[in-house]
């Protein structure tokens, strides 16, 4: 049987209040990615935390826990973590791991982060390799409308067109591509959880081959899937990165509501595709500078 949150509160509170410096690590679900963001973040803020994981108990009132708690900056892991953290208010929030993030900016303002996508300027500056002018890209506005929004205000700025499609249920996606057809000269796939599930991840490489369209990934997992390139983020870096920001609230700097860029960000690219859609092997190999 699962615990309950009356469990967690009593055990929390029997150990007395957290001390200055000490944070409460709350995590979504037991994941070895987030166990390798986690490793790096404590790399870089070796405070003393305690960690609660949301998916071990049946109800958890966090917002409760936080006020008997009272650490002095909570980790959010996760989505799940950072959307059950909403009710939040007088204390930081340093969120982790989060693909919506930017949904969240600003709202509540004791938020700040690190984006787990690569920022919009890196995609657009290989399309522009490229030669792509017209990017194609299926999303979800609750969940990616921040990163879209960004991303069209840059490309405005360097003659690129984005050719958006809404879906707010995953049976849309595969119409939706279908919708792009000879409309786009590459395909941007977003880490959006509506747009790019296990069912309709085929559907963009059938998309990319029946169309001989570029897909620019953000996982180097689909490269093997038929993806052009992918921009992956390093996950132990990114809890690095995060760390430091946690660390200079902690050492007395004012947290200010933000949402920054990973910093550590690779270039993978599949050859063979490259190949496929008749691109220069010297073009491919330029993909790989920054």
């Amino acid at each position: 049987m699962r615990k309950i949150f009356f469990l967690i509160l009593a055990l929390l509170v029997s150990s007395g209040p957290a001390l200055a410096g000490e944070l409460l690590v709350v995590q979504s679900l037991r994941s070895p990615l987030y166990d390798e963001a986690l490793k790096g973040f404590k790399e870089t803020c070796p405070a003393r935390n305690r960690t609660l994981v949301i998916s071990d108990y049946a109800e958890v009132d966090l917002a409760r826990v936080v006020r008997e708690e009272r650490p002095s900056l909570v980790l959010a892991v996760g989505d799940g973590a950072l959307a059950a953290l909403r009710k939040v208010r007088n204390t930081p929030v340093v969120s982790l791991m989060a693909l919506g993030i930017g949904s969240h900016e600003g709202v509540p303002g004791n938020l700040a982060g690190v984006s787990l996508s690569a920022h919009p300027e890196q995609y657009l500056a290989l399309f522009r390799k490229l030669k792509s002018r017209r990017i194609g890209m299926v999303y979800n506005p609750v969940h990616t409308e921040w990163y879209v929004r960004q991303a069209r205000a840059l490309a405005r700025q360097s003659g690129v067109e984005l050719v958006t499609r809404e879906v707010h249920d995953p049976r849309q996606t595969i119409a939706q591509l279908d919708s792009l057809q000879g409309k786009v000269d590459a395909i941007w796939m977003l880490p959006d959880t509506t747009a790019v599930t296990r069912e309709t991840l085929e559907a963009y490489f059938l998309f990319s081959q029946a169309q001989s369209v570029p897909v620019i990934s953000f996982s180097a997992t689909h490269l093997r899937l038929g993806a052009l390139a992918a921009l992956e983020v390093d996950r132990t870096e990114l809890g690095r990165q995060t760390g430091l920001l946690a660390l200079e609230f902690l050492e007395g700097e004012t947290l200010e509501a933000k949402v920054a860029a990973p910093r550590s960000v690779s270039i993978r690219v599949n050859e063979a595709v490259g190949r496929r859609l008749n691109y220069p092997a010297e073009l491919i190999h330029s993909l790989f500078k920054r």
